[in-house]
C-alpha cells in the first residue's frame, strides 16, 4: 500500500529538469551568485527531480551541480543546498558515516536515524554503506560505541522487529519490564534492550499502556529514572517513534532551536530528510505540544538564505 505523502515538498507538476538546469546555471554564472533563485527553484522540486537536474545539468554543461553549489554557498545555507541534493538512503548513509568517523562519536544522530527509520530503510542504509564505504555499518557502530547502548544499535541494524501485536505477550512484556526496572533496587537493562529493540510499534503502544496500569509510570518516566547517558537518549527515541515519529521529530526540532544557540546540523537534517515524508503531521504536533508553531520558531532562530529555505521547507504557519 503506497501512503500519501505527508511532506510539504510535492513533486512540481510541469516539470523540465533541463530548463531547471539552465535557470540554476544562470544563477550560478558570473559575479555574484543569485542565491534567491537557488533555494526557490529547489524547495519547489522532489528529491527524485533534483536528482534528473543534476543528470540534465552536467549534460548540458559538462560540470556537477553539487560541486558547483558548493563552490558558490557557504556555511549552513550550503550544508542544507547540499542535503536536498542528495538522495534520502545516502543522506543518511553519510550522516551516520560521518558521526562515526568524525573526532568522537556523535550519539545523537545514530540515536535519530536509527530509532526513526522503518526496517525496510535501515536494510537500505546498510548496503549503501557497504556499497559507497566497503565498510560493514553494524561492524563501525559497535567499534565506536559499547555497553547496553551498543547492543540496543546493533539490534536496530538488525532490522529484524516484529511485525504486528503479539496479543498474547503485551501482559508478559509490560511485567518483564516492571520487574527490570521499577520494582527491582538496579535495572535490568539488557531487558529493556531487547523488549523494546524487539518488538512493533503497535505492538509497545498497548504494551506502554499496560506498563501504565501496572507501574503508575509513563514508559518514558520509568526510562529517565533507570538508565543514563546515550543509553537513556536512545531508548527513549526508541518509545517515543512507537508512539508518533512526527511528535519525535517536533520534540527535536524544538529542543535544537530552544535556548542560547541552535544546534544547526539537527535542525538541518530533520528539516532535509522530513521535507518530503511526514513534515505536515510534524507541524501538527509541534503546534500541539509547543507554545509556537514551527514556522514561527524558525523564522525566530536563523537568518538570511538559510532562514528563507528553512521556511519554504517546513511550508506554512500555523499560527
Amino acid at each position: 500500500m503506497l501512503q500519501a505523502s505527508r511532506g510539504t515538498v510535492k513533486p512540481s507538476l510541469n516539470f523540465n529538469a533541463t530548463s531547471d538546469a539552465e535557470t540554476l546555471y544562470k544563477a550560478m554564472k558570473g559575479i555574484g551568485t543569485n542565491e534567491d533563485a537557488i533555494l526557490q527553484l529547489l524547495t519547489a522540486r522532489s528529491n527524485a527531480q533534483r536528482q534528473d537536474i543534476m543528470k540534465a545539468y552536467k549534460t548540458l554543461f559538462g560540470k556537477d551541480l553539487t560541486d558547483n553549489l558548493k563552490s558558490e554557498l557557504g556555511g549552513k545555507f550550503e550544508t542544507l543546498i547540499v542535503g536536498l541534493m542528495t538522495p534520502p538512503i545516502a543522506y543518511d548513509m553519510t550522516s551516520l558515516r560521518n558521526a562515526i568517523k568524525g573526532a568522537g562519536t556523535d550519539e545523537k544522530v545514530l540515536v535519530e536515524i536509527l530509532a526513526s527509520r522503518t526496517p525496510e530503510q535501515v536494510k537500505e542504509i546498510i548496503a549503501a554503506y557497504r556499497k559507497e564505504y566497503d565498510d560493514n555499518l553494524e561492524e563501525d557502530v559497535s567499534g565506536d560505541t559499547s555497553g547496553h547502548f551498543k547492543r540496543l544499535l546493533v539490534i536496530l541494524l538488525q532490522a529484524n522487529k516484529q511485525t504486528g501485536v503479539q496479543q498474547g505477550n503485551i501482559e508478559s512484556d509490560a511485567q518483564a519490564l516492571f520487574k527490570a526496572g521499577e520494582e527491582k533496587f538496579g535495572t535490568d537493562e539488557q531487558l529493556f534492550v531487547t523488549i523494546l529493540g524487539n518488538r512493533s510499534a503497535e505492538h509497545l503502544r498497548q504494551v506502554f499502556d499496560a506498563y501504565m496500569k501496572i507501574s503508575g509510570y509513563e514508559m518514558e518516566e520509568s526510562i529517565k529514572k533507570e538508565t543514563s547517558g546515550g543509553l537513556r537518549e536512545l531508548l527513549l527515541a526508541v518509545v517515543k517513534c512507537a508512539r508518533s515519529v512526527p511528535a519525535y521529530f517536533a520534540e527535536t526540532l524544538y529542543y535544537s532551536m530552544k535556548g542560547a544557540g541552535t544546534d544547526d546540523n539537527t535542525l538541518i537534517r530533520v528539516m532535509v530528510s522530513r521535507s518530503e515524508v511526514d513534515m505536515l503531521d510534524i507541524r501538527t504536533e509541534f503546534r500541539r505540544m509547543f507554545p509556537c508553531s514551527l514556522f514561527s520558531m524558525i523564522k525566530g532562530d536563523t537568518g538570511g538564505d538559510f532562514r528563507k529555505a528553512l521556511l519554504l521547507l517546513c511550508g506554512g504557519d500555523d499560527a
